[in-house]
């Protein structure tokens, strides 16, 4: 079955009793049991919730996996991941990642004598470098975020292979429909599922899945005992996001792509980073293997005195968090996303303050290029004298 007829019917046909088009909301915390000993399949919603298992099906099929599993949040799910690991143990990580995992990574998983190494993911010789014997998880975002360096998953899958290293891929950015790392390698498959699967900015949620069952029973074990679980209102809405998935994604992808080609000529932006763009260092990668370049985009302005400003003219573009949605978001990772990530690294990174990441939405193109227009004219007096408070709600 085709990956879109898997979305679009995702939850379907779940509920044999009453042959509910949808999975129902199952709003309940514990279930009757028949006699000692027995009961209907479920017995408590920590454990297991039928809402949440027709969601957990669902995204298990659309990444091609074993087993799937559904969080509260996608910091959740990153935590559960670690806690399979034991001090002593050293994980091997993108240097590019969402700043809340970087917070994680150094403030509570450094203390728990679990140690870190960064490495540039796109550099594969800088990955084998730094495995070790202790070496138990290889851990990349790809695109990375904010600026959209790409690893080759199919690479990193044989280094991780070749040494026995668990290889997780967080997949956000790109979510299924345009890329699966499972059949390229990786072991485990990590989504922020308030992003694209989601879909509508209506919904925090995690996911995970694994290749094999063996390894989906021991992410469980973690799930139901520590009870990060999404609850079933919250697991309905991402079942239902996750049925558009494919026509979100087809069109965000198009309006990214135009916006991409549009920046580059700006007068007054530097740089695009965006793997759709040819002069991307990873573009023929991203042709290999995504089957869409995805709507995330950052691009750098000439002066970071022009920020405030344009962050102040938006009209269509919404200056916030979180990326994913119908709607079109500018984040400005600096004092946003990245804010937690020591200011040296984030130099070393490129996450100046010029920098401003964009989640490109489905509304019309027409609109959205006039907006950034508008955005970037030129500063005026005006524009010199904003404070930070204006930028809070306008």
């Amino acid at each position: 079955m085709k990956l879109d007829t898997i979305l679009a019917q995702g939850g379907s046909r779940f509920d044999k009793q009453t042959g509910a088009v949808n999975t129902p909301i199952y709003q309940t915390s514990t279930y009757q049991h028949p006699s000692i000993g027995k009961n209907y399949g479920y017995d408590y919603s920590r454990s297991g919730n039928p809402t949440r298992l027709s969601l957990e099906q669902t995204i298990a099929l659309a990444e091609g996996g074993a087993q799937g599993y559904a969080f509260s949040s996608g910091m959740a799910a990153v935590a559960s991941l670690f806690m399979t690991l034991r001090p002593g143990d050293h994980v091997v990580c993108g240097d590019d990642i969402y700043g809340g995992t970087f917070r994680f990574f150094n403030k509570y998983v450094a203390e728990c004598q679990i140690a870190i190494d960064y490495v540039d993911s796109t550099n594969l010789h800088a990955i084998e470098k730094a495995v070790n014997e202790n070496t138990k998880m290889l851990f990349i975002e790809t695109p990375s975020n904010p600026m959209m360096k790409l690893t080759d998953i199919k690479a990193v899958g044989k280094i991780a292979n070749k040494n026995k290293i668990l290889f997780v891929v967080d997949n956000t950015f790109m979510s299924p429909y345009l890329q699966r790392p499972l059949e390229m390698g990786a072991d485990i498959v990590l989504h922020s599922g308030s992003k694209y699967l989601g879909g509508h900015n209506d919904v925090i949620a995690g996911l995970i899945v694994t290749k094999t069952d063996e390894l989906g029973e021991k992410i469980y074990f973690y799930l139901n005992g520590a009870g990060s679980i999404l609850a079933p209102m919250e697991s309905w809405l991402l079942l239902r996001g996750m049925k558009t998935l494919g026509v979100r994604m087809n069109r965000a992808e198009q309006n990214a792509q135009a916006l991409a080609e549009w920046l580059k000529l700006h007068p007054q932006v530097v740089k695009v980073f965006y793997p759709g763009l040819e002069e991307h260092p990873q573009h023929q990668l991203a042709k290999k293997q995504q089957k869409g370049f995805g709507a995330m985009l950052s691009f750098r302005v000439k002066d970071a005195k022009m920020v405030p400003a344009i962050l102040h003219r938006l009209k269509v573009f919404i200056f916030a968090e979180s990326l994913g949605g119908v709607e079109s978001l500018m984040t400005y990772p600096l004092t946003q996303t990245h804010s937690d990530v020591p200011p040296d690294v984030r130099e070393k990174l490129g996450i100046t303050d010029t920098l401003l990441r964009v989640s490109v939405g489905i509304e019309d193109i027409g609109d959205l290029k006039a907006d950034l227009e508008q955005a970037l004219q030129p500063l005026t007096g005006d524009d010199y004298a904003l404070r930070d408070d204006d930028l809070t709600y306008r």
